[in-house]
């Protein structure tokens, strides 16, 4: 019997994170005891006439758009199909950041996986059960968290004693540049010169510099500590293949780009365009974990490493199947708040910094499909009244 999708569901909810507020622009989440934060996110579920659901948790407004652009065409369709609904739907987008693909794709893996009683890395083909976790940290602050250069640092050794072998700092935000920049270089010598002979080190500024001579002054700053990676330094918001190949051409500290360019195309364009050393990709980002996929092999025929960006179980999955990669990024961490994952999970399953066992690593769910169990009912308590069904 062939499967059908019979129904499918994007459901958006709310949490709160607690102690989190934002910075002066108002973009970047920081430290703010006593602030509330409300983060929304979408429950996608998909029906089958088999009885096996494929689920996946997270997503956006403008991808839950988009997948009301394109839910109805897979309703009656077999579910395993995916690389020709990835196809089609992906030229259904052409006109749009294709990032609605995502959240349907691994759900549609999801409901693969346990349809063939398998954890998805299998049907991929299995190469890890484990790997190293980096502690990727929140922005720095004004309120007492990570408010200075000695807190980076003093948080680092934390993060080297419970057993990380990496560490990730986002900086500063704002409009105060010169003295962000500063305060940025600051940081880099107190962590390097703290746990630098320890850990492997990365510089994340998301972004935030406004010009190529601010992102090289770090640069050279990072050279000095031996920094394992630069990640999205300047206001190009992390698109210029040519832009990062000039900054390349001056750092010996490798680069680290492609998070915010979409799919397979565009991270090809930007390593033959020698834009970046290490590859980014993001299964939810980058058309689901077919498209993922695809990004990795791309980088290993250049022999380059795919970095994944964030935390989560399709990123685990994805990480299990994958030789060229180094960690999985366990963010965003911060000394006297959790981070950002929704409290949607039921069993073990954690992305808290407590996660990683004492030599710092984590393991990959190996139950069928994701491998989670996700807690439907707070989702439906939680509900913020968007409910599409597509039947």
């Amino acid at each position: 019997m062939v499967p059908t999708i019979t129904r499918i569901e994007s459901r958006e909810f709310q949490y709160p994170l607690e102690d989190l507020g934002t910075d002066q622009n108002g973009f970047n989440l920081v430290y703010e005891p006593g602030e509330t934060t409300w983060r929304k996110l979408f429950g996608i579920k998909i029906h089958t006439d088999t009885g096996i659901t494929g689920e996946y948790v997270g997503g956006n407004s403008p991808a839950a758009a988009q997948i009301n652009m394109f839910a109805d065409f897979l309703i009656g369709k077999n579910p395993l199909k995916r690389e020709k609904h990835w196809s089609e739907i992906k030229r259904a987008l052409r006109k749009y950041d294709r990032m609605g693909i995502g959240p349907i794709d691994i759900a549609l893996w999801d409901f693969a996986g346990k349809y063939y009683d398998a954890p998805i890395h299998e049907l991929l083909g299995t190469y890890r059960e484990s790997i190293p976790a980096y502690a990727s940290t929140y922005h720095g602050d004004e309120n007492g968290g990570l408010d200075s250069p000695e807190a980076f640092a003093d948080f680092a050794e934390e993060c080297l004693e419970m057993g990380y072998p990496g560490y990730k700092i986002h900086g500063w935000g704002g409009s105060d540049a010169s003295r962000n920049i500063d305060r940025e270089i600051d940081s880099i010598a107190a962590v390097g010169e703290r746990v630098g002979d320890e850990m492997d080190l990365m510089f994340d500024p998301a972004c935030e510099y406004e010009t190529f001579g601010d992102a090289l002054k770090v640069g050279r700053a990072l050279d000095e500590q031996g920094f394992f990676w630069y990640e999205d330094p300047y206001r190009d918001g992390g698109i210029s293949e040519q832009g990062h190949r000039r900054l390349r051409e001056k750092l010996d500290t490798p680069i680290l780009q492609t998070e915010h360019v979409r799919g397979l195309e565009s991270h090809a364009d930007f390593v033959v365009g020698d834009g970046t050393d290490f590859v980014r990709a993001d299964p939810e980002y980058d058309a689901g974990i077919t498209g993922a996929m695809k990004i990795v092999h791309m980088a290993e025929s250049f022999g380059l490493d795919v970095e994944f960006h964030a935390p989560g179980p399709a990123q685990r999955q994805c990480i299990a199947a994958t030789r060229n990669t180094n960690y999985y990024e366990l963010a965003l961490v911060h000394p006297k708040c959790q981070n950002t994952q929704p409290p949607v999970y039921k069993g073990g399953y954690s992305d808290m910094i407590e996660t990683v066992d004492e030599n710092g690593y984590i393991s990959i769910p190996d139950g069928p499909g994701l491998g989670v169990d996700y807690d439907w009912e707070y989702i439906e308590e939680n509900q913020t009244g968007s409910l599409h069904i597509y039947e």
